[in-house]
């Protein structure tokens, strides 16, 4: 019983994390030094001028 308890456990943890949902919405891009994040190609740029 303990070892199906267990199993259960392992299975069910990872999954109700994924309900939780990623929050792609909260998260940040950081560019390196003379580039800036350009949203519509979704990567970093240089700067010009």
């Amino acid at each position: 019983m303990k070892i199906v308890l267990s199993t259960l456990a392992l299975i069910l943890l990872p999954v109700m994390s994924f309900a939780e949902g990623c929050r792609h919405d909260q998260q940040a891009m950081t560019c390196a030094a003379g580039t800036v994040y350009d949203a519509d190609s979704h990567s970093c740029v240089a700067t010009t001028g």
